[in-house]
């Protein structure tokens, strides 16, 4: 077991990663109480609050570096225990543990230092980029066409998928907090594999991942991020793009992001556009399940009801 002095050098230096072989602090039961978690590792972290939703137990946080596992960013983040949210408030500068399994990631023992001074920076974008004007889309509205590019360099457009129920989500694969981009690549797994295997489901659907990291995210890298997740590419699509695409695309659902360091900011958003090419399902953040994808992609894929026909034209006869 690590000696408690070697944590303790570990967060003088900004970080303490702890396994399940770690020193266990004051006031943790033993190993033998506590449940067993995958990959479980653990970072001494400080940041600012920017907003605080303790009815949906949600902070978001501007938070430091944590070498070697994240750069400086501002993340919406969930806690446990809605209780550790108590006396706090905007602005408020905090230390904290985030907590970050296989599956799962969030913020515990959360201590408030003081009053921000503005030392960490990262809740505005601070470069420009070029960006056409766009309104947003709501539920109902007909979905614009985008032109983009798959896993394997073929240029893809929305409009190719017109008449198929279509699931969009958008991610950049160097995202590593497991419930912000790796959590909506697993979502979209299991949808994939349950639509696929429904008994009587429905045929004419696809799923769009896109990112927004052209740079990085290059078809090449697509295609090796995507052949971890056994897709089948005549249901699932990998998107690259313009970023000028990729920003319209994004605003119009509310999406924000934004390069920090080396990393980019970002909140989510998951779409679903039926058969007939109008926005039907639009999700914030990552709160949903896919029984839920699911279940509107089943009803996505419907034909689009037919228009009323014309009345019969008035007689003339004489």
């Amino acid at each position: 077991m690590m000696r408690c002095e070697v944590l303790l050098a570990r967060v003088l230096v900004g970080v303490c990663a702890l396994g399940a072989a770690g020193c266990r602090e004051a006031g943790t039961p033993p190993e033998a109480a506590r449940p067993a978690d995958t990959n479980r590792q653990v970072y001494q972290v400080k940041g600012v609050i920017r907003e605080l939703h303790p009815d949906r137990k949600k902070v978001k946080v501007s938070h430091e570096e944590i070498p070697g596992y994240m750069e400086a960013m501002t993340m919406m983040l969930d806690v446990k225990d809605a209780r550790e949210l108590d006396g706090l408030q905007t602005n408020d500068q905090i230390s904290f543990h985030m907590v970050v399994t296989e599956n799962d990631g969030w913020i515990e023992r959360i201590t408030r230092l003081g009053v921000a001074t503005g030392a960490i920076t990262t809740s505005a974008p601070p470069t420009f980029r070029r960006a056409r004007e766009v309104e947003p889309l709501n539920v109902g509205d007909v979905m614009p066409d985008y032109p983009f590019t798959n896993q394997v360099g073929r240029p893809v457009r929305l409009s190719d998928f017109k008449g198929q129920a279509v699931a969009i989500t958008f991610i950049f694969t160097r995202c590593p907090f497991p419930t912000f981009c790796p959590r909506m690549t697993d979502h979209f797994q299991t949808v994939h594999n349950q639509l696929l295997t429904m008994p009587g489901g429905p045929t004419n659907w696809h799923l769009l991942t896109i990112s927004f990291d052209p740079e990085f995210d290059t078809p090449a890298m697509l295609r090796n991020y995507a052949s971890r997740y056994k897709y089948d590419p005549t249901r699932w699509s990998f998107l690259t793009g313009d970023l000028i695409e990729i920003t319209a695309i994004t605003e119009q659902f509310g999406l924000q992001f934004w390069r920090e360091g080396g990393t980019i900011n970002h909140n989510l958003r998951t779409v679903v556009i039926d058969a007939g090419g109008r926005v039907q399902w639009i999700r914030r953040e990552n709160e949903w399940k896919p029984e839920e994808l699911i279940a509107e992609m089943v009803k996505a894929a419907a034909p689009p009801p037919a228009l009323p026909s014309a009345p019969p034209a008035p007689s003339t006869g004489g």
